[in-house]
């Protein structure tokens, strides 16, 4: 990263909100200033940052139920001190074996739900964070599930937005979601901010899980060989027992759909048993000197990749989200990648070596104009992409309408005011509140970007970004004697066939959680991400050119003023766009406002302080210093260190 300001960008204020970490011990930062705490505290008691990862992230679960929880996935992207090559771990489950979209048809749906468990995969998250912890970690599972069984049991002071998310479905929960108004609103009421909630059925899943390895004895084996022998013994327990049979048992009953429609789940035990998370080798580019590490193609990630590539050989001062020339350049250029993602990105062989060619991206660059386009224009390489999804502005579900779809409770997200006959829309364009960078939810359980996040790196310098997610509060009806719902990750894919991410059973549907690593000279030194479906890469490239190429600091990055495109197909239901739609804070000023909508741009004013929800940490190899960022919106994210 740059250490001096770069003058064709705009000068970084001298004050942020939060201090730039520095120290030589460790770093955490998150979206929960207690999963912060408690991953620190791995790092204090001689755990490695990945110990301080699962740690962390467990105990999201419990604080950040309303943005993730163990029925959900996870991704990260990681390097080990030894090994440094960029890893990713997946934690992204595949579509049930009965999830096709013959089923989904005969059920009246042509989108599947954005809530209800007949819209899960199979929980990835829990499966993937104990892998990591076997291959990686150095603690027992005992001592890493300590904190999370802890806040489960005994309780935790509710985050006031926990408490506006169950408030904005409490009629769902008494209505139709009986199991989750008796796990969410405790007396039958939403409960004040600060109230202890306590979560002991979870408490429970994670003794058992630690409980599955007791039989395991140590004596026998070398101590390493044994920790990982018992971590692989609650990996089998979460897979093929009481947890796999409670959701089989559970999913059969038909309850109410974000379509206004019943219907039951699909996933069974048997799609547990089969699922196991993986690693694989990240996907990289180069930018200014830097190697930008994500997931496959089965995610998002590698559009930023592509806008990168895009972008790399322009002059500075078009690379300033600050500016007028700035902003639109960004814009335009994500819209040329995430239209390649629609066309392209999913679970199957993906040309990413030709998307991120030269001569690809040098063709691409050329269609970025000096207007606003309002069209969706993949590009064309020798693979065929697959179909086009549908381009809908708003849309009317099938079933009866529900009070509250279509009426965010927070703004930012995507485009155009709504028809009077839709009863589901694009519009998060509520002017007069912010959404501080929390999902938008619906008073359906249906939610519209995601997501937690931690970043961790260690004195030895082993690094770590993970985006968890799903299996949030309002997804689909808690299972009682789990204490947790299902994940809705299905609604990324499309019924239609022939497109890029259409629901295929065995499939992963096309992940938002997209973390970032970055690399300079082979050496890992920024481990970076955010929630916010499919705003978390646009938030991420402002970041990366603001530091990479501006020269500001980590946090002067994330305290900066944010934007993002609308003008490509939602990832959440119901699927919709905003043709040359376009978000910002409204702190970016209204000279640059105004400039951009005289370029075409269909501007939402989102507020001051709403969009992005960015962490990091950073370390220079040079001199041992490492570092830490978090975003202030919403006064709930956390970075500690030294």
């Amino acid at each position: 990263m740059s250490t001096t300001t770069n003058p064709a960008f705009a000068t970084p204020p001298a004050e942020t909100t939060r201090p730039d970490l520095q120290g030589t011990f460790g770093m955490v930062a998150s979206t929960h200033w207690i999963a912060t705490a408690t991953a620190q505290s791995v790092l204090e008691r001689g755990g490695n940052a990945f110990d301080a990862a699962v740690a962390g992230a467990f105990v999201l679960h419990v604080v950040e139920p309303h943005l993730n929880g163990p029925g959900g996935d996870v991704t990260a992207v990681y390097a080990t001190a030894e090994g440094k090559t960029p890893t990713v771990l997946v934690g992204q489950g595949p579509a049930p074996a009965g999830a096709t979209p013959e089923h989904f048809r005969a059920e009246g749906l042509d989108l599947v739900p954005g809530a209800g468990a007949l819209a899960a995969a199979v929980p990835g998250a829990v499966d993937a964070w104990l892998l990591l912890l076997a291959e990686h970690g150095t603690w027992e599972l005992a001592d890493v599930l300590a904190p999370a069984i802890g806040y489960a049991r005994d309780g935790h002071p509710v985050a006031p937005r926990v408490v506006a998310t169950i408030a904005t479905v409490q009629d769902l929960f008494r209505d139709h979601w009986p199991s989750s108004a008796d796990r969410w609103l405790p007396g039958g009421s939403v409960p004040v901010p600060g109230t202890m909630v306590r979560n002991e059925p979870y408490a429970s899943v994670l003794e058992r899980l630690v409980q599955a390895g007791a039989g395991v004895d140590g004596a026998r084996d070398a101590a390493a060989d044994a920790r990982v022998a018992r971590i692989e013994a609650a990996r089998t327990e979460w897979a093929e027992g009481s947890v796999a049979q409670a959701i089989d048992a559970f999913v059969r009953t038909p309850h109410r759909h974000a379509s206004g429609t019943d219907h039951a789940g699909v996933i069974r035990a048997s799609d547990m048993a089969a699922f196991r998370a993986t690693t694989e080798p990240a996907t990289t580019a180069e930018f200014r000197g830097h190697t930008i590490a994500k997931t496959g193609p089965w995610g998002q990630g590698p559009a930023l990749l592509q806008t990168l590539r895009l972008l790399d050989p322009l002059d500075d001062e078009r690379l300033d989200p600050s500016t007028v020339l700035g902003a639109h350049t960004i814009a335009e250029a994500q819209k040329l990648a995430l239209a390649d993602r629609e066309a392209y990105y999913g679970d199957g062989d993906v040309p990413m070596d030709e998307l991120l060619s030269d001569a690809y991206s040098d063709e691409r660059r050329a269609l970025i104009g000096d207007r606003a386009s309002h069209d969706l224009r993949p590009g064309t390489v020798s693979v065929p992409g697959g179909a086009l999804p549908p381009l809908r502005v708003t849309y009317t579900p099938g079933g009866e309408p529900i009070a509250g779809v279509g009426e965010p409770t927070v703004p930012g997200a995507r485009g155009d005011a709504p028809s009077p006959d839709a009863v589901a829309v694009p519009a998060e364009d509520d002017t007069v509140h912010e959404d501080r960078g929390e999902p938008i939810v619906m008073e359906t359980g249906e939610t519209r970007g995601d997501t937690c996040h931690i970043d961790v790196v260690d004195r030895w310098g082993n690094i770590v970004s993970a985006t968890p997610s799903g299996g949030w509060l309002q997804s689909s009806p808690t299972i009682p004697e789990l204490g947790f719902c299902l994940g809705t990750r299905m609604q990324m894919t499309w019924l239609e066939e022939g497109t890029a991410s259409t629901l295929t059973p065995g499939a992963r549907p096309r992940t938002t959680l997209t973390p970032t690593l970055v690399l300079k000279d082979g050496e890992p030194v920024v481990a970076m991400g955010s929630p916010g479906g499919d705003q978390q890469d646009q938030w991420q490239l402002l970041f990366l050119l603001r530091t990479i190429v501006g020269g500001w600091s980590p946090q002067q990055a994330i305290d900066a003023p944010a934007l993002h495109t609308t003008s490509f197909p939602g990832s959440f239901w119901p699927r919709t766009w905003t043709p040359g739609g376009l978000v910002v804070e409204d702190r970016l000023g209204d000279d640059v406002i105004a400039g951009l909508e005289e370029l075409g741009h269909v501007v939402t004013r989102a507020g001051d302080w709403s969009l992005g929800r960015l962490s990091c940490v950073t370390r220079d190899p040079d001199t041992g210093v490492l570092g830490a960022a978090a975003n202030p919106r919403g006064a709930q994210g956390y970075a500690a260190g030294r």
